[in-house]
C-alpha cells in the first residue's frame, strides 16, 4: 500500500514481477453522475469522485477544497524514456486526476519485428516490454487503490510486430491502445498488405482483451502543410478504420476516435475547428471520441500552448468527448517534464469544470455559416471516397499520392505521401497459411487447424494457451548487464533511499531547473547574455529553452534550463515550527473577556481592498466574528494616519496591507509603520502585521513588525496572532 507521504517504492513494483497477473482486462469508464451538487455547486456533467486528489489551486482557499471529476476520462502522456521515472509521473498526474496514463513508444519500435524484453532506456519514448508493461499495470494497482478509481494503462499496437505486441497486451492487462494500420503505412512505411493483415489479427486481440482502440487519424494534422485543409481526409481516414475493425468484429463501443481540432490562433480557430468536430461526431456518433489538442502550432510559449488547450477544450464542450486527451504545455520544446504533465491535467479538469452544463445555456445553430460548413465538410469527405474507390482502392490511392496532401479537396498540392503497394518495410512478407497452421492464442483473425466446436476454445486441445492459462507465459528479466532498470536504480540509490534531494525535470534527481528573467535588450543579445548569467549563477550545460520579445528594442523574457551537481540534505534543514492556531472558541472568549479594537488600513499609495476586507469583514469569517472591532481606515491611507488612529482609538494592533511591490514599497511601508509607531511611543503595546500576496512572516518580521501573512491567511490566523501576542506580551520584541 502507498501512503500519501511516502514515494513509489519501486524496488517493490519490481519485487516478484514473474508472479504478478494483472486484476482485470479492459477499459474502464467514469460513472457519471446526474445533476449533483459538491461543496456550493450543482454540476451537470460529473463523474464519482477520486479518494484522494489534489484539488485545483482555487478549491482549497475558496471553494472548501471540493474536487469534482469531469465525466469524460483524462489523458496523461509520458515519453521519459525511463519507465521508472514514468511511474511516480503516473502517480502525480493521478493524484490531479488522470485516469488515462499513456506512455509513448521509443523511436524506431514500429520497425521491430518482434518483442523487446528486459526494460531499457528509450530514445524519444519508452522501450514497450513485458517487463515494463507488467510493472507499470502493478505500479497502476497500487496508485488506483490509493486515488480510488481504476486507472487506464495505453500504449500502441502498431508497426511489423502489431500481431505480437497484441498478445503481449492481451496477457498484460493493457487497457487501451492505438491500432490503426493506415498509421503504419503513412508514417512508418510499412508494407500496406502486411500492415492491414497485422491489423486483423491485432484488432481480434485488442476485442478479446476489451481494450479500447484509438486510430491515428490525428496525425495527418501534425504532418500536412496546411493541417486546416486535411478536414475531409480526415474523415476519410476515421471512416476506413472504424469499418476496417468492425468487419474483423470489433464492436462500435471499442472504437475510438482520435480527433485534433485542425488549427490554432492566431487562426480564427473555433470558426474552422467547430464544424469539423460536429461533422465528425455526426458521422461517427455510435464511437467513442478522444479528444487530443493540436500540437502543430505549438511553439516554445507555454502560455501560448495553455491558451490553444483551453480552446480544444471549447470543442470538447460544445460537441462532446469521451476521453479527453492533454498535452503538456512545453510540447513544442520536447521535454517531457513532470510538472507540466500535471499542469495538462489540471487545465483540461478546470476548463471542463469552468464550462460544465454550457450546452443547457447554449445551443449550437442548426442553419448558417456552422450547418453549411459542416455539410461541406462531409460532402468533400465522400467525393474524395468516391474518388478512392474509382481508382481502384486505398493502395492505389496512396500510390498516388493522396493523402496528407495539404489541399483542401479536391485540390491537390502534390505534397501528399506516397507508398509503393509492393514495396516498404515487410515487403513480400504475406504468405498463405499452411493446411495444418496453429495460432499461437486461441483469439486469433483466419484460418486455424485445430477445429473448435460453437462455445469451445480452440487451444483447449493443446492444454490452453496464454490468454487462457497466464502461467503459460514466459517471463524473460533484463538482458542487458548494463542497459536495465537495476543499474539505472543503482544510480541515484543515495537520492532514492535518504533525505537528500536534487532538483529535478525528468528522471529523480537529473540535477535540472529552469529560471526565467527579463532582459533590457533586444532577442540575441539577450539569449546570449541569458547564458553568461547561468554560467555565472553555477549552472551546468545552461540552454535557452524560450525568448519571447517584449519589444524589439525595450526588452527580451528569456527562459533557460541548467543542471546543478549538488543535492541538499533535507535532515539538515531549519524548518520553522508552524504555530498552532488558537482554536475559535478560546479567541472569543479572550476577547469576551478584554476586547480587542484593531486598526486596518491598505498604506501608501495603494488602492487594493478585496485582501483586507476578507481579513476583517464578518461576512467572510473576519476579525469581526470573532468580536474584534476593526476600524478600517480605507484604501491609500499614508503610514503615519495608521499610527495616529491607533493613538486615538487605544487600539492593540495595527494591520496594513501593501500588495504593490515596485521598488520595493511594501518592505518601506513596514519599516516605516514599525519607525513611527517608536516615534510615538506606542510600539510596545500595540502589535504590528502586515499583509499582502508578496509578504512572508519572515519578510515582516525582517522589516521590525509582529508578523506577517501573505496569500491564502484567513481572519482566524490574524486573529490568533493577535490574541497570542497580547497575551504573551510580544509587541515590540
Amino acid at each position: 500500500m502507498l501512503r500519501e507521504d511516502g514515494r513509489l517504492d519501486i524496488d517493490t513494483v519490481l519485487a516478484d514481477l514473474e508472479d504478478y497477473r494483472p486484476r482485470r482486462r479492459g477499459w474502464t469508464w467514469r460513472t457519471p453522475l446526474e445533476e449533483t451538487r459538491v461543496g456550493p455547486f450543482t454540476y451537470r456533467q460529473i463523474a464519482e469522485p477520486q479518494e484522494e486528489g489534489i484539488p485545483l489551486p482555487a478549491a482549497s482557499r475558496s471553494f472548501d477544497g471540493i474536487d469534482p471529476q469531469p465525466e469524460c476520462v483524462i489523458t496523461t502522456e509520458i515519453a521519459s524514456g525511463r519507465f521508472e521515472d514514468d511511474l511516480r509521473r503516473m502517480r502525480m498526474a493521478a493524484w490531479h486526476g488522470a485516469d488515462h496514463l499513456m506512455v509513448i513508444r521509443t523511436a524506431g519500435q514500429s520497425h521491430f519485428d518482434g518483442l523487446i524484453e528486459g526494460t531499457p532506456e528509450g530514445v524519444g519514448g519508452i522501450p514497450i516490454t513485458r517487463k515494463q508493461i507488467r510493472a507499470t499495470r502493478k505500479a497502476l494497482d497500487f496508485i488506483e487503490d490509493e486515488v480510488g478509481r481504476p486507472l487506464n494503462f495505453h500504449s500502441y499496437v502498431s508497426g511489423v510486430a502489431g500481431p505480437e505486441i497484441g498478445v503481449l497486451f492481451a496477457e498484460e492487462g493493457v487497457n487501451g491502445a492505438h491500432q490503426d494500420p493506415q498509421y503504419n503505412v503513412l508514417y512508418r512505411n510499412v508494407n500496406m498488405i502486411r500492415s492491414f493483415v497485422d491489423a486483423a489479427v491485432a484488432k481480434k486481440l485488442m476485442t478479446w482483451a476489451q481494450i479500447l482502440q484509438i486510430d491515428g487519424a490525428h496525425n495527418a494534422n501534425a504532418t500536412a502543410r496546411e493541417a486546416w485543409k486535411v478536414m475531409p481526409e480526415l474523415l476519410v481516414q476515421h471512416a476506413i478504420n472504424t469499418q476496417y475493425s468492425e468487419e474483423v468484429g470489433m464492436p462500435k463501443d471499442l472504437i475510438g476516435l482520435s480527433t485534433v481540432p485542425p488549427t490554432a490562433p492566431p487562426a480564427p480557430a473555433i470558426t474552422m475547428d467547430l464544424p469539423y468536430a460536429v461533422a465528425l461526431r455526426e458521422l461517427f456518433a455510435d464511437c467513442q471520441m478522444r479528444a487530443q489538442m493540436n500540437t502543430r502550432y505549438i511553439e516554445s510559449d507555454t502560455r501560448e500552448a495553455t491558451v490553444t488547450h483551453v480552446l480544444n477544450l471549447l470543442i470538447s464542450r460544445l460537441t462532446s468527448v469521451d476521453v479527453q486527451s492533454t498535452i503538456t504545455p512545453d510540447e513544442g520544446r520536447n521535454v517531457p517534464w513532470h510538472h507540466f504533465n500535471v499542469a495538462a491535467v489540471d487545465t483540461a479538469k478546470q476548463a471542463l469544470l469552468g464550462m460544465d452544463g454550457i450546452l443547457d445555456m447554449v445551443e449550437l445553430k442548426k442553419d448558417g455559416p456552422l450547418a453549411d460548413k459542416k455539410r461541406e465538410i462531409i460532402e468533400r469527405a465522400v467525393l474524395f471516397l468516391e474518388e478512392i474507390l474509382e481508382v481502384g482502392g486505398y493502395f492505389e490511392a496512396v500510390a498516388r499520392g493522396y493523402f496528407v496532401d495539404s489541399g483542401y479537396y479536391p485540390e491537390r498540392n502534390g505534397d501528399g505521401i506516397a507508398r509503393d503497394p509492393e514495396g516498404g518495410i515487410a515487403a513480400d512478407s504475406v504468405v498463405p497459411r499452411d493446411s495444418d497452421y496453429l495460432a499461437p492464442v486461441c483469439e486469433h483473425f483466419g484460418y486455424n487447424a485445430l477445429k473448435v466446436d460453437e462455445g469451445d476454445r480452440a487451444c483447449q486441445e493443446i492444454g490452453g494457451c496464454t490468454l487462457c492459462d497466464p502461467d503459460k507465459i514466459v517471463y524473460i528479466d533484463e538482458l542487458d548487464p548494463e542497459d536495465n532498470v537495476h543499474a539505472r536504480l543503482q544510480e541515484n540509490a543515495s537520492l532514492r533511499d535518504s533525505d537528500r534531494i536534487k532538483p529535478e525535470v525528468e528522471w529523480l534527481g537529473d540535477g535540472w531547473l529552469t529560471m526565467h528573467m527579463m532582459l533590457p535588450a533586444a532577442e540575441e543579445i539577450a539569449y546570449y547574455a541569458a547564458l553568461q548569467i547561468a554560467e555565472r549563477l553555477g549552472l551546468m550545460d545552461a540552454e535557452v529553452i524560450h525568448t519571447g520579445v517584449m519589444q524589439p528594442a525595450e526588452g527580451t523574457y528569456v527562459e533557460i534550463k541548467g543542471r546543478v551537481d549538488f543535492d541538499i540534505d533535507t535532515s539538515q534543514l531549519v524548518i520553522p515550527e508552524k504555530e498552532e492556531l488558537l482554536s475559535e472558541d478560546e479567541i472569543r472568549e479572550a476577547v469576551k473577556k478584554e476586547p480587542m479594537t484593531v486598526v486596518a488600513a491598505t498604506v501608501g499609495e495603494d488602492e487594493h481592498s478585496v485582501g483586507m476586507r476578507e481579513i476583517i469583514d464578518i461576512k467572510h469569517g473576519g476579525l469581526e466574528k470573532f468580536g474584534i472591532e476593526c476600524v478600517y481606515l480605507g484604501t491609500s491611507v499614508p503610514v503615519d494616519k495608521a499610527i495616529d488612529a491607533a493613538i486615538e482609538t487605544n487600539a492593540s494592533g495595527i494591520l496594513i496591507s501593501t500588495i504593490i511591490t515596485h521598488a520595493d514599497v511594501h518592505r518601506k511601508n513596514m519599516q516605516r509603520l514599525e519607525q513611527l509607531a517608536r516615534e510615538k511611543g506606542i510600539r510596545e503595546r500595540v502589535t504590528l502585521i502586515a499583509g499582502g500576496t508578496q509578504v512572508t512572516d519572515d519578510l515582516a518580521r525582517s522589516a521590525g513588525l509582529d508578523a506577517g501573512f501573505g496569500r491564502g491567511t484567513t481572519g482566524h490566523d490574524v486573529a490568533s496572532a493577535l490574541v497570542r501576542a497580547r497575551e504573551e506580551g510580544s509587541a515590540g520584541e
